[in-house]
């Protein structure tokens, strides 16, 4: 019996030690994501933004930012501060989230996100992803090209 408790221990530690450096891992765009999962990816990001560390959710989501999104919004810095600021603030560590397909067309999926802040607040988004079709590491990736600004919905209470 003493001589299987250390492969236990190895077993057990081994477990815990890679499970959890990969929930760490920040998920990067892959032509296997399909746009749901994209829109769900940044979403649980947000939902748990400074988990396992401070802005990693707002950094998920910038990995699946489409470039011309980028573009807009970034640097990072600058994209940090503005998830920050009023307009899209009720997205950090909100207390769930729902998505609903609106329609996906050539290459545009469109999605109707709700969310429910920290202060029992609604909101309603309109979320767009594009597959991306120019030559290059992203290419067949679908990103987000675009956040509506929030549509208020009232209090849950």
């Amino acid at each position: 019996m003493l001589k299987k408790l250390p492969l236990i221990f190895k077993v057990f530690f081994f477990t815990f030690f890679f499970s959890t450096f990969s929930y760490a891992d920040i998920i990067k765009p892959n032509n296997s994501i399909e746009p749901y999962q994209v829109v769900m990816i940044q979403l649980k990001g947000l939902k748990k933004n400074d988990e396992p560390s401070k802005d990693n959710g707002i950094e998920q989501t910038w990995q699946f930012a489409h470039p011309s999104n980028q573009k807009n919004t970034g640097p990072l810095a600058r994209f940090k501060a503005m998830l920050k600021g009023d307009s899209y603030k009720m997205l950090l560590n909100h207390l769930e989230h729902e998505v609903l397909e609106v329609q996906i067309i050539d290459g545009i999926a469109t999605y109707e996100v709700t969310i429910l802040d920290k202060s029992k607040k609604y909101y309603k988004f309109k979320w767009i992803v594009e597959k991306l079709t120019k030559e290059g590491p992203l290419k067949d990736c679908w990103l987000t090209v675009a956040v509506s600004a929030p549509q208020p919905l009232g209090s849950s209470v």
